[in-house]
């Protein structure tokens, strides 16, 4: 897709999928650099900041055709907020409700994209996601916070009484990407098949964005110029999972999560 079709079809639809941005071999290498740091220091499921410790992820988040891709909706001033892995494990009863990425995120504006790059088969059967086209022009819906442990959202954030049938399934292979808008309506089902669903989750900010909870977010300029310094800068990995690089990450981390906690309602008892 060129930058006028992938402008056209974010406006109408929310998303993009799919996006082809590495090829298989290069997903698989990136994935074996994931599953053997695993090994090392233990599921890295939902960890903030990742390129900030790990090289492999900030390459991903670098990747010239993806960033081309976000610089057709964005524009040319680009931030890299957070990168991490969503692992869906096979065979697991977990899922994702129905939900829109900005609503805990204390973001003073919509200008994001969020990027989810395969790094094994996004299949039905594994677990893709799923996209409601347009709902994104709605801007923010009511969310109710539940209690399910199989709800893989940290406060189970649901919207209820989406139209399923709507909704279109947006499969992945290995290399490819979806994007998709903050307000998009999305979710996705437990994984049946009998391999690991992986992906690096990339979020992407335009620099007029940002933080109104704190002073202390991060980001880190990756196209343009940022005229505004609205985020504190973040540092990308040049070596992996070393220690001092690890404490930093954690203390970021913990400042995200303070945010999602500050910004929900107490759960229904």
């Amino acid at each position: 897709m060129n930058a006028a079709d992938i402008r056209q079809t974010w406006d109408r639809d929310g998303f993009i999928s799919p996006l082809r941005v590495l090829s298989p071999e290069s997903a698989q290498h990136h994935r074996n650099v994931m599953e053997a740091t695993e090994a090392q220091h233990g599921k890295l499921h939902y960890k903030f900041k990742m390129h900030s410790v790990l090289k492999s992820p900030w390459e991903i988040a670098t990747n010239e055709t993806l960033l081309d891709a976000v610089e057709a909706i964005l524009g040319p001033n680009i931030l890299i907020y957070n990168v991490c892995y969503i692992v869906k494990e096979a065979g697991a009863t977990t899922y994702i409700s129905w939900h829109q990425d900005l609503t805990y995120w204390g973001l003073s504006n919509d200008h994001q994209v969020s990027a989810w790059v395969a790094l094994s088969p996004a299949t039905a059967e594994s677990g893709c996601m799923r996209m409601v086209p347009g709902s994104h022009k709605h801007g923010r819906v009511e969310h109710l916070e539940t209690e399910d442990q199989n709800n893989a959202l940290a406060l189970g954030q649901t919207v209820q009484g989406v139209d399923e049938a709507a909704s279109i399934l947006t499969p992945l292979q290995p290399g490819e990407a979806s994007l998709h808008h903050g307000w998009t309506l999305h979710a996705s089902m437990p994984n049946v098949s009998d391999d690991r669903r992986i992906g690096v989750n990339i979020q992407y900010l335009s620099t007029d964005c940002r933080q109104t909870m704190h002073d202390q977010d991060s980001a880190i300029l990756v196209r343009g110029v940022d005229q505004y310094q609205h985020f504190k800068v973040d540092v990308p990995a040049l070596r992996d999972m070393h220690p001092v690089d690890l404490a930093r990450r954690d203390a970021l981390d913990a400042k995200i999560n303070a945010v999602y906690q500050s910004l929900s309602s107490p759960r229904p008892s």
